[in-house]
């Protein structure tokens, strides 16, 4: 059986490349490693690509995380990708087929911040519940 590649694999296997042998998640998540390290998160350079990379690929924050030791690190990384996943996969796509007119730039603004508002409640729960 003869497998296709169609335009979404091909989406996929590109981003996957920009983000595994480009610096370009490296640099744009450099302002977030000093909010890392104030949050205390182990390993605080190799998460914060992790975190910006779910708008890419829902996949991505996994593969990037899995060279991470602490468990810590790796769970604020799996949560916060999970709630990244909740919002493109539903709320984006809902945003993006109602009448409300929405861009892309407006959903990666909605992205970021959702993410804002994520990351210190999960950092929270990590500290004191779960580790």
């Amino acid at each position: 059986m003869v497998r296709h590649v169609t335009d979404r694999d091909g989406d996929r296997y590109t981003r996957l490349i920009v983000a595994e042998f480009t610096t370009f998640f490296q640099w744009i998540s450099y302002p977030l490693v000093p909010v890392l390290e104030w949050m205390q998160i182990p390993e605080a350079a190799q998460a914060a690509p992790a975190l910006l990379v779910g708008f890419a690929d829902m996949f991505l924050p996994a593969i990037l995380a899995s060279g991470i030791e602490s468990e810590l690190t790796r769970f604020v990384v799996g949560a916060v990708s999970l709630t990244q996943l909740i919002y493109l996969s539903e709320i984006g796509v809902m945003l993006i087929r109602s009448k409300i007119p929405v861009n892309f730039w407006q959903l990666l603004a909605l992205f970021i911040i959702r993410t804002i508002i994520t990351l210190p409640i999960v950092v929270l729960i990590a500290h004191f519940i779960v580790f």
